[in-house]
């Protein structure tokens, strides 16, 4: 490679973009770069949604779309652990012959893939068979079902042990990874969290006032939610403890879940709960972190790192988080946030209701959290750091 030119990167990535953090995490990683330092960048995945005109996409054409856990969009879809070992080698020949039809019209000097799955294999066999070079990152949740399901592990394995670099989400990611496959790996794993697109929070969103009026929440506290609607995000602790927060809770996400959760706000008979669907539109998205005056995670699973953690600290909003997985990376209990006990819905209420009441403290840890996302979690401080990585692997 000529002294500072840049390699050509092929990205690999096994879900549609919307509907998952990690999506969020390649498109934005995909857009800066480009952006900020004019890759060459290509991407192959199970959806055809243009990222930016520059960008090269390659249709992956899978046999299903199989989940590591519930995700909007993919409602029906069999998690990995439901799978027939029939299924699982049809997915690996699906992802093989995805990523070499890529290879051989892309011309990749690196193939960076996203999770370390079905599609780490063909990453292997891409190592073995064209001399790729490859970098995996780990998002956690296919840690999670690697660990139920012991048919995942030895392949996955062999591509860790393949890779030229692993990067994963936080340190709590990190610490998995390695009881999982191996302390040998710790030289050459890098924590890499994800971030915000500084420029699309702004001091203030004009639409947030019009949204408070349609919502009918003119003079209310509100607490948030959003994300999937599953099992492992313990929204149902939140919607327990709605009866005792002294304000209005939105929950506004899609999946497995959200009939038991509209189920249980009858059943407790909640006039505090508004339920609304997964917002698709990101600018709309934002408008719900800036109208509340709280937001809340309540966790019951090793939550990798929340993206939505870090929009709400963007957006200036104080965080009520159980204190799991790579949560610990960018909230500081009483800095930037408050943590509670998982599955405890009287803590939950508590801890809402003690932001609710002081607006000084909220504004505080609202600056906190803002100037803690300008300093670690931007896609501009991101990018430089898979800028230096790509170079070092090229080199």
């Amino acid at each position: 490679m000529a002294n500072g030119a840049r390699p050509r990167v092929l990205f690999f990535y096994d879900f549609p973009l919307h509907g998952g953090g990690s999506g969020a995490y390649v498109r934005y990683l995909m857009l800066r770069l480009t952006e900020a330092y004019h890759y060459d960048l290509g991407i192959v995945r199970p959806d055809t949604e243009i990222i930016h005109p520059s960008i090269k996409h390659f249709e992956l054409k899978l046999p299903q779309i199989p989940v590591y856990v519930g995700r909007p969009g993919l409602e029906t879809a069999k998690k990995y652990s439901e799978l027939t070992d029939r299924e699982i080698a049809q997915l690996y020949a699906a992802n093989i012959d995805g990523l070499s039809r890529a290879i051989e019209a892309f011309q990749p000097n690196i193939v960076h893939v996203h999770h370390v799955m079905i599609n780490s294999w063909a990453a292997r066999y891409a190592r073995s068979i064209y001399g790729k070079r490859i970098i995996l990152t780990s998002h956690g949740s296919c840690l999670a079902a690697i660990a139920k399901d012991r048919r995942y592990v030895r392949r996955t394995r062999d591509a860790l042990r393949a890779a030229q670099a692993i990067t994963v989400v936080s340190g709590d990611t990190r610490a998995k990874l390695l009881r999982m496959f191996g302390g040998d790996l710790s030289s050459k794993t890098r924590t890499i969290p994800g971030g915000i697109r500084l420029s699309l929070f702004p001091s203030k969103r004009p639409k947030v006032p019009e949204l408070r009026q349609k919502l009918g929440l003119v003079g209310q506290k509100v607490a948030l939610f959003t994300g999937r609607l599953i099992t492992e995000k313990g929204v149902e602790y939140f919607v327990k403890a709605a009866k005792n927060i002294n304000g209005h809770i939105i929950i506004a996400g899609d999946g497995p879940q959200r009939t038991h959760l509209e189920d249980m706000v009858k059943r407790l008979n909640l006039t505090n709960v508004i339920m609304l669907p997964f917002v698709r539109k990101y600018e709309e998205y934002l408008d719900l972190f800036y109208l509340a005056d709280v937001f809340v995670s309540p966790a019951v699973w090793d939550e990798p790192l929340g993206l939505t953690i870090i929009e709400a600290m963007g957006a200036k909003t104080p965080v009520v988080v159980t204190r799991r997985g790579g949560v610990v990376m960018a909230v500081k209990d009483g800095v930037t946030g408050l943590f509670v006990r998982s599955r405890n819905s009287t803590q939950i209420a508590e801890a809402v209701n003690k932001l609710f009441a002081n607006d000084e403290l909220r504004r505080k840890m609202g600056e906190r959290g803002r100037a803690l996302v300008e300093e670690k979690f931007t896609w501009t401080k991101i990018a430089e750091r898979f800028d230096k990585l790509y170079r070092d692997v090229y080199r």
